[in-house]
Formats: structure tokens, sequence, C-alpha cells
């Protein structure tokens, strides 16, 4: 009776052992780490933004102080930014820029994408190479010879279309980063759909494109914020007419103007950047998928 008292009783699960208990305690020790790390960089990219807003919805007198947190909010400052000639004129042609840039860069680069990848011709490999070249070469050694023969030639300076026209004839970028992604993309499925009698453009459209949906969305986005944000281009092309100026150009035009209204400027700022922070909320799952699978088959 003695001996059967004396023998230790199982309860429940065996106890924690010094090493496990180690194991665990790191394990946490390195969750808060990562934890804290990610906290710290999305802050660090966060409140810039949140500190436009606030500064946006302040009155004139308050931008000067050292207050974060508006008095009264103002929201009229985006109404005053609408009403300042030119702004509606500026959204429209940053609409037009990007939307009709990203559009034909998408439906030029795809079937150059689509022949670097799957299809066997002599040259294949040299072609390629001229595409990674372009991909290279700075916009600032060709934009001289570009600007006398759109200005001089065909005389376009002070319109857009020096800046649209050329997206027509593909992208060097795009076509490189669709080429690497219908890499990935099985040549059975090719090889199905030509033998069931489709032909190379049909196979593109029915099989090919729908498999290709999230690299597409990568160069579409990638483009469309291009487009967007460009400086360059406009101030080259466009400078000479306000009428053709872009929301990023004329936001230089704008800041001049109201120098001192620091709330009205970055009111303007965030009606700029707004859009773009929208597409990419809603496309984000399609981006980074597209520009993951980009790279898994070179």
């Amino acid at each position: 009776m003695t001996q059967v008292l004396d023998k230790p009783v199982e309860l429940g699960a065996p106890p924690v052992t010094p090493a496990e208990r180690t194991a665990r305690r790191k394990a946490l020790l390195e969750w808060i780490a990562v934890h804290a790390l990610g906290v710290a960089a999305a802050l660090f990219f966060v409140l810039p933004f949140v500190f436009v807003v606030l500064t946006s919805l302040m009155s004139d007198n308050q931008t000067l102080t050292r207050d974060l947190i508006p008095d009264t909010w103002e929201w009229g400052n985006y109404t005053k930014v609408f009403d300042t000639p030119g702004f509606l004129t500026w959204w429209k042609n940053t609409l037009l820029y990007a939307g009709a840039g990203t559009v034909l860069t998408v439906v030029s680069s795809i079937p150059v994408a689509y022949a670097l990848a799957k299809f066997r011709f002599r040259g294949r490999n040299l072609s390629l190479m001229l595409v990674i070249s372009m991909m290279m070469l700075p916009p600032q050694v060709i934009i001289i010879p570009m600007y006398l023969f759109w200005a001089k030639q065909l005389d376009l300076s002070g319109t857009l279309w020096p800046l649209i026209i050329p997206m027509a004839f593909g992208d060097a970028f795009s076509i490189f980063l669709l080429r690497q992604f219908l890499m990935t993309i099985p040549n059975e499925y090719i090889d199905a759909a030509k033998v069931d009698g489709c032909g190379d453009f049909r196979t593109l459209l029915k099989v090919v494109l729908p498999m290709a949906k999230p690299g597409i969305a990568a160069v579409a986005l990638f483009q469309f914020f291009y487009a967007w944000n460009d400086y360059f281009g406009p101030q080259i092309y466009a400078s000479e007419n306000p009428g053709a100026w872009t929301l990023s150009y004329g936001l230089e035009s704008f800041k001049g103007a109201h120098h001192t209204d620091w709330n009205l400027t970055m009111a303007a700022t965030v009606l700029v950047m707004a859009p773009v922070i929208l597409v990419f909320f809603f496309a984000q799952k399609a981006f980074v998928e597209g520009v993951t699978l980009t790279g898994v088959k070179g």
C-alpha cells in the first residue's frame, strides 16, 4: 500500500523541460522584436502622410504653429484647391496621360513579351538583350533628339502626345517583366490549345492572357504610377502650354502661387496622392502576386 501511495501520479502532460522553456521564451522575444520593427517601419511611412493630411485641414494661421491637431477642421481647403484656375484641367490631363499610356503600354508589350517567352526564332536572345539594354538607357541621354523630332518635325510641343504616342510601341521594362511572368506558364497549355486548332493569336487571347492576369496587373500598375508621377516628361514637352500641364508639374506652380498657404499646398498634395493610394490599395493583391511570380523562372 505504501509503495502504491509513493508512486507519482500522472495527472496531465509531462512537465516542461528547461530547454523547452528557453526555446519558447526565445520564440516569444523574436515575435515581439519582429512585430516591433514592423510597427516602427509602418509608422515611419504613415506618419508623414498623416502630418500632410492634418496640415491640410488647418487654418492659415495654425499651419505656422507647432500644433499637430487642427483646432477647426477646415474641409473647405479642398474646395479652394479645386477652385484654383487650371487644377481640374491638370486632373484631366493626368488621367489622359496615365490612362491612355497604361492601356497602350500593356496592349503593345504583351505580344512582344509573348514572342520572347514562348517562340523559338533566330535572334531571340539578341532581341532580349536589346530590350534589357533599353532599360539601362537613361531617358536624359535621348531627350534632345526626341524633343527635336516631336517639336520641330511633328510640331507637337506644348502637348502630351509626345509622351503618349511612344507608349503604343511598347516599353522595355514592361516587356521584360511580362516576359518573365509568361515564362512561368507551362508550355503544355499552349501545346494543348494548338492541338485543338488554336493559332498563335487565339492561344494568346484564350489561354495565355487569362493565366497572365497578375503579371498584366503588375505592369499596368507600374506604368500608371510612373505616368501619374511623371514630372520630367511634362516639363520638357508641355511646360510652354499651361493647358497641357499634369498634376505633378502643375503642383509646382501651385506651390509657387501659394507658398505661404501651407494648408492649401498640403491639400493639393493629398489630392495628387489620393488616386495612387486608392489604386494600389484595391489592386495590391494582384500587384504583389504579379511581381512575386515574375521571378520564379528566368
